[in-house]
Order: structure tokens, then C-alpha cells, then sequence
């Protein structure tokens, strides 16, 4: 297992539809690995292939950050198949360093998808863990939560950021 680097905002895998998992081989194994550790080493709560400058349909999830083996999901292929309700809550985001925002999300979603064995997974979500699913869904789409804010806000904020990496 390896520490992977995170790619931020302005990387063109971030921008992009990640493709399907077609086979679980040993890349996708090491991949998913790696980005555990990867995620509980920044630490997070999510994190997407396409974080880790890999456009592949493949998330993890752990609200434990490492601490509980029960709360880590990885799952290839997610799709949500239902949502309902609403909750606004502030999201921040591995690949936006320093930015948090109110974002609005589902507060329930049923997600489908497959996990290492080939098994599909049905998962109904609730609150923080259906906004971390929504979420890491949407890097997959090649979509950031500042996508979901208004346009005079994501001006506002690629503005701060631009000064902020000029900074660095």
C-alpha cells in the first residue's frame, strides 16, 4: 500500500467523466488500497479515483477515518438509485484545500454498486454518510462541491483560490 498524491482544483482528471471499472484485477485492488490509506493519512472522509489522478468509477468512504474497520466502504461502480429530502450542510473537499461551503445534498439516497468481490452492495445512506456518497459520486462525474454553488460564489471562491496557489 501506498500514499498516493492528491490532485487539486485546475487538474484536468478532476474536470472529467471517470470511466467505468470493467475488471476488479490487481490494479483495482491496489488502487482502491492505496486510497484508503491515502484518505485516512490526509485525513478524510472520502476520496475518489480521480483525486488520485486515476479516472476510474471507485470511491471510499470511512466517517471513522480509520478508527472503526466497520464504517470503510469501497465501491466500484456507484450510481444512486434513489434520493429524498434535503439537507444543507458545510462540505469541504481534499482537492479544494481551505474551502468549506454550505452545499445543498439529499439527506437519504439508496446507492448501488460493487465492492472487491464482485458482490453488489445496496446501501441506504442517511445525512453525513449520503453527503460524503453524493459527494465523492460527483468526482466521478468530474464535478467539485463548488460546482453545486452559485455562480457569483464559484467566482468569488476560484478567485481566492487562484490567489491562494499564486501564494504557494
Amino acid at each position: 500500500m501506498a500514499i498516493r498524491e492528491i490532485i487539486t482544483i485546475g487538474h484536468p482528471t478532476l474536470a472529467r467523466k471517470a470511466s467505468p471499472v470493467e475488471n476488479i484485477d490487481g490494479h483495482i485492488i491496489e488502487l482502491a488500497r492505496d486510497m484508503v490509506e491515502t484518505m485516512h493519512q490526509a485525513p478524510g472522509i472520502g476520496l475518489a479515483a480521480p483525486q488520485v489522478n486515476e479516472s476510474l468509477r471507485l470511491i471510499t468512504v470511512d466517517l471513522s477515518v480509520g478508527k472503526n474497520r466497520d464504517d470503510l466502504f469501497i465501491m466500484i461502480n456507484p450510481e444512486i438509485l434513489e434520493s429524498e429530502g434535503e439537507q444543507v450542510s458545510e462540505e469541504g473537499c481534499l482537492s479544494v484545500p481551505g474551502i468549506y461551503e454550505k452545499v445543498v445534498r439529499p439527506r437519504k439516497i439508496l446507492v448501488r454498486g460493487y465492492n472487491l468481490d464482485g458482490r453488489e452492495i445496496r446501501l441506504e445512506a442517511e445525512d453525513l454518510l449520503a453527503r460524503v456518497f453524493c459527494h465523492e459520486i460527483d468526482h466521478l462525474e468530474g464535478k467539485l462541491f463548488i460546482d453545486r454553488l452559485s455562480p457569483l460564489k464559484r467566482r468569488l471562491l476560484r478567485s481566492r483560490l487562484k490567489k491562494q496557489l499564486e501564494k504557494d
